[in-house]
């Protein structure tokens, strides 16, 4: 269905009939404030109603050079993304350079630590690397749905289906530069996005 209508369209059907709620806004509000970029880290498998729900902020996407990415792609560049391509496995360094100096210049940017082909809940060092080396914060998010299709996909993919109640959540963000943060590791940001999936989570 997605790539017969576009991935776009489908998402702003359903999301006109999504009851959305935030939790943990502060921590958002509180991270722009400081008025310096910052990352948005998410599971892949939540990325479809954060990518309409933070759609036309700005915000620079990290999107995979594999085939999957082209739909995702097209569709966040409508939104109002701007987009990076590459991951860890095609295009890394050149990816990487481009997300810090996004990053350096002040702004947002959305990465997906586990993508684009897994192992699922498995965070790559790269956003912490770069985090770290621009002296930035990482801020995890995620959502949840009140009823949703998961895809057969490695990610099991969410989407929301109509009419469901959304919630979106955001955590405490994570230093990596901070004298507090500094000893960060891959392992301790996996367990801050799977503790923001979890209050994301509603009743089905």
């Amino acid at each position: 269905m997605m790539r017969r209508l576009g991935l776009r369209i489908v998402l702003h059907l359903l999301a006109a009939t999504w009851r959305i709620d935030v939790v943990g806004g502060e921590h958002l509000a509180a991270t722009r404030r400081a008025g310096r970029g910052f990352v948005f880290a998410l599971w892949h498998r939540t990325l479809l109603p954060l990518l309409w729900w933070h759609r036309r902020q700005g915000i620079t996407l990290l999107v995979s050079r594999h085939a999957d990415g082209e739909l995702l792609a097209r569709s966040a560049a409508r939104l109002g993304y701007r987009l990076v391509r590459g991951s860890s496995t095609r295009g890394g360094a050149v990816a990487l350079r481009a997300l810090m100096r996004a990053l350096d210049g002040g702004a947002a940017v959305a990465v997906t630590p586990d993508g684009p082909r897994g192992p699922v809940r498995v965070v790559k060092p790269g956003v912490l690397d770069a985090a770290r080396r621009v002296r930035v914060p990482i801020l995890p998010v995620a959502a949840g749905a009140s009823s949703a299709w998961e895809l057969g996909s490695w990610d099991r993919l969410v989407i929301p289906r109509p009419f469901a109640r959304v919630r979106i959540a955001y955590g405490p963000p994570l230093d990596p530069s901070s004298d507090h943060d500094a000893g960060a590791t891959s392992g301790e940001l996996a367990g801050r996005l799977d503790a923001v999936a979890a209050l994301a989570e509603l009743p089905r």
